[in-house]
């Protein structure tokens, strides 16, 4: 069965989406009796393309009732014929339904391990979610908060299937699972058949994998005559996001992960424990920003105000759903590396504690907000949510939060790309740019390589991309268009009316330009990041280290890592957001890697 975003839900190619930045659709056409004013929306991905159509029709078939926009759209098949869909299909889990049986103690347990990362009990079978336990995610912004259980490699061990529900590397982490892997290389892994593969990097990665099951939305998936799973794609990115049902003997266990609006907005109701994220924090917006109206004291208000929103939204779904017993997880992270340290200090996370007492303002429903190494007894909890054996505690003493993190390892390979074959040759920037393949937009961006503080790097690249053309002009074009720049101009405690900055290039380049001579017209501040943007029009400043570009742009990774790794600083004045070009860095760039042997050969 195919499913479309229905009425009123969010559209990924209308948005800046996600952790990307976000903002709903509206549906204004108001209902007619039994007609309707149709606008279907392009969704992305999936299959076939919707139409874009406007107007009223009514489509009477034999022996059935007339059938209007509201509920159903035409769209075209991969042959280009016609197919007709429901905009509200069935709720897919009421397929082959089950009534609960009764759960003997100790025979459904879930173990909160870290961040999203939950080990479940069910039966006689052990199912494991998003397994994160080592190492950084996105290159080197996130690092774990809590302190895994010390058996967690033997549980991943043990598991006889783990779900990944995304790619994020807070989710899929490629460290965790190479630990993994050198065991049990065969462990059934599954994910859903989103656009973008969940496990597009495998291959790169070097980790050897070689059970991974692509599974379709919204089909029930039988582990054993008593367990079964079904993965649901989200509203509002469908090309990445998805969430998962786990049914036992007829009991339901809910988990939305990251998803903003998971399956649409539709999801089972009073299933017997839900999870999903809560802490917000998850966005290099706007603590990597500044200029105009981004001083720190209206990033404090905009990330407090936001965080209420999220919480006053979690508690709302929580009491719509009204699930026996809710635990807000995936949101434990932290910025432990020293150079981000202003990151840590105001990318202020929600308290799980508040909003579980938010929802006990509001409903019945019980809340449990678990330690690493807590086991939660969900027949007990059923049966007594008093029982003091409901939930068993991590033994006293156990370290709950980490408080040293090994960064070497991980900040080798990232330094290694620095020193790099690929970057003595100034042409890489061309064979970069080309091979992304983001190109007749109106926007011309600056990038700047910087070194830890965004100072710019020693010998490091400073260049013109104009993406009109994807051409790489000497000075800014004279047409009006908006102009990104990435690079550190101003030094460090100088404000931008006082500053004269001097820009130059850091590393001969014939075939890239000198920069534009009046950027001293421009506001500039010193940012973080490796990459530094600045908008002409809609002016703009972005920075990054040199490490993580390189290493980026080496291995074709997503600017993920960038941004939602806080490895840059953006300016835009005025307060313009250029979504196709972040969306295409962050999620639309080439499956494979660009091929450096091939440049190398022809540039030697």
């Amino acid at each position: 069965m195919k499913y479309i975003n229905p009425p009123g839900s969010f559209c990924q190619d209308e948005l800046g989406g996600g952790r990307r930045g976000r903002k709903e659709i509206k549906d204004s056409a108001p209902e007619r009796g039994k007609e309707h004013r149709l606008r279907m929306r392009r969704f992305s991905g999936h299959g076939s393309r919707a139409q874009l159509l406007h107007g009223m029709w009514d489509l009477p078939r034999p022996g059935h009732e007339p059938v209007s926009p509201a509920s159903a759209v035409v769209e075209k098949n991969e042959e280009n014929g016609l197919l007709f869909l429901e905009l509200n299909p069935p709720n897919p889990w009421d397929s082959e339904p089950r009534s609960p049986e009764d759960l003997a103690f100790g025979e459904v347990q879930i173990t909160y391990l870290t961040h999203a990362c939950m080990d479940l009990k069910l039966g006689d079978k052990r199912m494991v979610f998003d397994p994160w336990l080592i190492g950084p995610a996105f290159a080197r912004g996130w690092w774990l908060l809590h302190e895994p259980p010390s058996d967690w490699l033997e549980r991943l061990y043990q598991a006889d299937l783990i779900y990944i529900s995304h790619m994020h590397s807070d989710h899929l982490s490629y460290p965790t699972l190479k630990k993994v892997a050198g065991r049990r290389p065969d462990i059934p892994i599954y994910v859903g058949n989103t656009e973008r593969p969940v496990f597009w990097n495998l291959k790169r990665s070097g980790v050897q994998l070689t059970n991974i099951n692509v599974v379709p939305f919204g089909i029930w998936q039988q582990v054993d005559r008593n367990l079964r799973f079904m993965i649901l794609m989200d509203g509002v990115h469908p090309e990445m996001d998805t969430c998962i049902i786990v049914e036992y003997k007829g009991h339901k266990i809910l988990n939305t992960v990251d998803c903003t609006r998971p399956n649409g907005g539709r999801l089972p109701m009073k299933v017997d424990l839900m999870m999903s994220d809560f802490a917000g924090g998850a966005s290099g917006f706007p603590m990597t920003f500044s200029g105009g109206k981004f001083t720190e004291e209206w990033k404090a208000q905009f990330i407090k105000t936001e965080r209420k929103k999220l919480l006053n939204y979690k508690a709302r779904l929580v009491k719509d759903l009204q699930p026996r017993i809710y635990c807000p997880f995936a949101g434990y992270f932290v910025e432990s590396h020293p150079s981000d340290k202003y990151i840590k200090e105001t990318n202020i996370k929600n308290d799980p504690n508040e909003l579980n007492n938010l929802i006990k303002k509001n409903s019945d429903v019980l809340t449990w907000t678990p330690r690493p190494g807590a086991t939660l007894d969900l027949g007990r909890m059923l049966k007594d949510p008093t029982d003091r054996k409901g939930i068993i505690e991590p033994p006293e003493g156990t370290k709950i939060y980490k408080d040293s993190w090994d960064f070497g390892p991980y900040l080798r390979i990232l330094n290694a790309a620095v020193g790099d074959e690929i970057f003595r040759h100034s042409c890489w920037i061309k064979e970069y740019f080309t091979w992304a393949g983001f190109k007749d937009y109106n926007l011309v961006v600056r990038m700047i390589e910087t070194d830890e503080d965004f100072s710019p790097f020693p010998g490091g690249y400073d260049y013109l991309v104009d993406f009109l053309d994807l051409s790489f002009p000497k000075e800014r074009p004279s047409r009006e268009h908006p102009y990104e720049e990435g690079s550190v101009l101003n030094p460090p405690n100088t404000s931008a009316s006082t500053a004269s900055p001097t820009p130059k290039i850091h590393r001969s380049c014939p075939d890239l330009a000198q920069l534009p001579p009046t950027l001293s017209s421009f506001r500039f501040t010193r940012v973080n990041h490796l990459l530094d943007i600045i908008t002409w029009i809609s002016k703009s400043l972005i920075r990054s280290r040199v490490d993580v570009i390189r290493h980026v742009v080496k291995n074709g990774l997503l600017w993920d890592d960038l941004y939602i790794g806080f490895q840059t600083r953006l300016q835009r004045d005025p307060d313009v957001y250029h979504h196709l070009f972040w969306n295409h860095f962050q999620i639309k760039l080439p499956l494979t890697p660009p091929n450096w042997k091939s440049f190398l050969m022809y540039c030697g």
